[in-house]
Formats: structure tokens, C-alpha cells, sequence
């Protein structure tokens, strides 16, 4: 029997972070120890008021059903966190679709909206989801560039015109995946002016929005005025509250737009688990709690980091948020060879820039998730590399 894949598969190349965990295995059976700073995973656990809501949930013998579009609880607490967290008035019952996790929404998304041809606004680099959704849509990718003169915001005023028109939809991700630019209103608003001047459909990826570190709270997409008029946002609780395992997030934003998302959903899934989405509420409706603590533990990790590369001579990306630490590294050499260079030499293990794009050769992306004490002796390994520094 001859196996082959579809056309379609040639789309999707494999990651490279099973490769590098494999290397990694490979020089722990050699005696090197490993500091993981590759995936973005939470290494801190949920709170315990979600774990018991969680527990408690599971032993009821009625919550084993389909639920379908999602729990009326659920899409309650979601408006009432962006009301508190954000200013925003959400309506639960046309205003927020659930989705199985930010990944599956933002993959599924683009065939929504798009027709094969139709041009999506992305950035170079980016989280590798966005592309696989614009690729399964048949949709072709534009990719705005993000410089350091822009404060890596992407770059809107260097989409040519042609190309601003035939556009059907704009994804941003702000604070990002893999650079962790911050928002502002100010930037919002343009996005916004942008959007109704070509009709463009905008989907902010808010996943690591409670990953601030200065100011008084997140921005939402939202929040800017006119934002429901054109766009939507999606935000996952994975990072947030520690929740990856759960694969729970949800889109909110423009009613229209949600309605096309609720249609396209009720020919993809059944609903999460109940209990999950229990917990969700008590993880939305506690988040200053929960991610006071997330924030206090995140700021300090990303002081030592940044601090410790910049000492090194790394050109760490500037920022004030998120989840990893973007850098470009002093060294004449390729960032994969290099992210394997620093597996098998010092045990510290990162990813290498192209896997978010062409525009991330000379850099590599290294995830806040181990304690800072770690995060410094990750540093100190770094400093005893042994390869050509750039001319």
C-alpha cells in the first residue's frame, strides 16, 4: 500500500523543537546538565482555588457531557474580566466564541474569512501558527517588517498600497511571540484607522496581554476605540494561569465577526470539557490575584536575563513584557547551528530565530520559564562559549 500525504502537508515542515530536545537527551546521557529556555510552557502551577474548582468539578458524575458552543458561566466571566481588567463591555451571548486553545483559533481563523489568494497581513518574524492558518485558507502571507527604529512594532506604513487593499485580514500580537514588543493605545488607534480606510479585518493575539511590567494594567485591542467596529481579539488562558495543559482560550470582539466564527465552530468541535471551563471562571474572575503573583515572578526573571545578555554583548530587543527575550548574538554563525552549538557546549537550550521567519537569521529566542536563579546560571554558561564573535 502506497501512503502519501496531500499537497497540502508540503506547507507544514516539521519543528525543530523535537530535534533539539533530542540533542539535548543525547548530551545528558553524556553528563552535560540542561537549562531549558526553548518553549514557552508556564512552569509555575495554577492557583490552588483553580486546581480545587478544577478537582471538585471532575468527580460530579453530570459533567461528562457535550457542551458544546460553551457554558453560559464561561462566556459570563470572560465580560466580566474585560470589564475589570480592560474597561471593555463585552455581551456574552453574540460577543465571545470559545475556542480549544489560542492554537486551534488562530490555525482555524483565516478559513473563515479568507478565500484562496486573498492577502493576510502578518509579520516576519512570527508565531509559526499564523502562517500555518493563512496557508491552510489558501491564502497568501504579507509580511510587515519589524525594526528596531519602530520599537519592533509592525510597520504599518510600509505596506505598499496595492498590497493594503487586496488585504482581507491583519494579525498582530502585541506583547509577542518571539518579540515581545508592547502595545499602545496610540498604536491601536492606527491599526484601527488603517483597518477602516481598507477594510481589513484585524485579530490581535493577546495570548501574554497579563505579561506586563510596567504600567497599571494590560491593553487590550478592545479598548481602543473604534476596535470592535473592525477587529477581534483572541486570548487564551495557557499563560496567563498557567492553564496550557487545558487548551481553553476564546475570541471576543466584533458580533458579526464572532457569528461567522460560531459557524465554523459548529462543524469543528463539541465544547470543552466542563470542569475546565469551571475552573476558567474562578481563574477570571481571581485573575488580579493570580496574575500579580505571575507578574512579580516574570519581571525579575526578565531583569536577569536581559541584564545578563546585554553584559555578554548580546543585543537583547528592548522590552517591558512578555514571556521571552528576544537577541541577537554576537557570533558569525547560522542560529540553528548555533542553538545546537550551545546544547552540546554549555547545555543551555534555546530556539533558533528562522523558525518564526527569514528575518530571524542572528537571533535567538530564549522563554522566561525557569526561576531566575536559574536564568542567571544560564547566563554564566553563556559566558564561557567558545565560537567566532562577528567582525
Amino acid at each position: 500500500m502506497k501512503i502519501e500525504p496531500s499537497k497540502k502537508m508540503s506547507l507544514f515542515t516539521p519543528a525543530i523543537f523535537g530535534d533539539l530536545k533530542n540533542f539535548a537527551k543525547q548530551q545528558q546521557a553524556k553528563g552535560m546538565t540542561m537549562i531549558d529556555l526553548s518553549l514557552g510552557s508556564p512552569d509555575l502551577p495554577p492557583h490552588e482555588k483553580i486546581r480545587e474548582q478544577l478537582s471538585y468539578r471532575a468527580n460530579l458524575a453530570e459533567s461528562y457531557g457535550y457542551t458544546l458552543t460553551g457554558t453560559q458561566r464561561f462566556y459570563e466571566a470572560v465580560s466580566r474580566y474585560y470589564k475589570r481588567r480592560s474597561n471593555v463591555d463585552l455581551d456574552p451571548a453574540c460577543e465571545i466564541i470559545q475556542t480549544i486553545g489560542s492554537q486551534e483559533g488562530l490555525v482555524h481563523l483565516p478559513m473563515a474569512f479568507c478565500d484562496p489568494g486573498d492577502i493576510v497581513l502578518s509579520t516576519n518574524p512570527a508565531y509559526v501558527a499564523y502562517d500555518a492558518g493563512i496557508h491552510l485558507a489558501g491564502a497568501t502571507p504579507y509580511y510587515m517588517p519589524q525594526t528596531a527604529e519602530n520599537n519592533f512594532l509592525p510597520d504599518l506604513d510600509a505596506v505598499p498600497e496595492e498590497i493594503a487593499h487586496k488585504a482581507k485580514l491583519l494579525i498582530l500580537n502585541l506583547p509577542g511571540n518571539p518579540v515581545p514588543a508592547m502595545p499602545s493605545l496610540d498604536y491601536f488607534a492606527k491599526v484601527i484607522a488603517f483597518a477602516k480606510k481598507y477594510n481589513v479585518i484585524v485579530l490581535h493575539d493577546a495570548a501574554y496581554s497579563e505579561f506586563y511590567f510596567t504600567g497599571e494594567g494590560p491593553i487590550s485591542f478592545l479598548s481602543a476605540p473604534g476596535a470592535k467596529e473592525v477587529g477581534m481579539e483572541i486570548n487564551s488562558l495557557s499563560k496567563s494561569f498557567s492553564l496550557a495543559g487545558t487548551r481553553i482560550a476564546y475570541i471576543a470582539g466584533n458580533a458579526e465577526m464572532i457569528a461567522i466564527m460560531k459557524q465554523l465552530k459548529s462543524n469543528l468541535d463539541f465544547g470543552i470539557f466542563e470542569p475546565i471551563q469551571d475552573a476558567a471562571v474562578v481563574a477570571l474572575d481571581n485573575a488580579e490575584e493570580i496574575t500579580a503573583n505571575l507578574r512579580a515572578t516574570f519581571s525579575e526573571r526578565h531583569k536577569t536575563l536581559m541584564s545578563g545578555l546585554r553584559g555578554l554583548g548580546w543585543d537583547a530587543a528592548p522590552s517591558n513584557g512578555g514571556m521571552f527575550v528576544w537577541a541577537k548574538y554576537p557570533y558569525d554563525m547560522d542560529c540553528t547551528e548555533l542553538a545546537f552549538k550551545l546544547i552540546e557546549q554549555v547545555g543551555v537550550v534555546t530556539v533558533p530565530g528562522t523558525v518564526f521567519g527569514s528575518a530571524g537569521q542572528g537571533y535567538l529566542r530564549l522563554a522566561l520559564v525557569q526561576p531566575k536563579e536559574v536564568l542567571q546560571e544560564a547566563v554564566d554558561r553563556l559566558a564561557q562559549v567558545q565560537l567566532q564573535l562577528q567582525h
